[in-house]
């Protein structure tokens, strides 16, 4: 399920085309910068014990973790394969200085959590 806003918020504001067609209009000067989202997602497989989450508590067997950053925070989830529901992993939130980072952190999360052999 994708939420719709209706309306806008502080810092906010609406792009679209140019009436002439050939270019965008810039947004209001007081819009400030725009938050992009990047992610990363591996298949694993909870060890003894699980993993344990915010919302459902431990999770367990076949899982597909996700790495996000938004804005300068890194936040794992998990969830179990081909579901549609995420689950904040307990404990799993950084900040990052570099978005470069991300492929660290999803690195050292898989190697944490994925325990095949158990």
């Amino acid at each position: 399920m994708v939420r719709v806003r209706t309306g806008l918020d502080h810092g906010e504001g609406q792009v679209e085309a140019h009436r002439d067609h050939r270019r965008e209009v810039r947004a209001h000067r007081h819009v400030g910068e725009m938050r992009m989202t990047d992610s990363r997602s591996t298949d694993i497989t909870a060890g003894q014990g699980g993993v344990m989450t915010d919302e459902v508590g431990v999770v367990t067997g076949d899982l597909t973790l996700r790495t996000e950053l938004a804005g300068d925070q890194a936040t794992v989830s998990v969830q179990y394969r081909d579901a549609d529901e995420w689950y904040a992993v307990t404990g799993a939130k950084a900040t990052l200085k570099d978005p470069a980072d991300l492929d660290a952190v999803h690195a050292v999360a898989v190697g944490i959590l994925n325990r095949p052999e158990g």
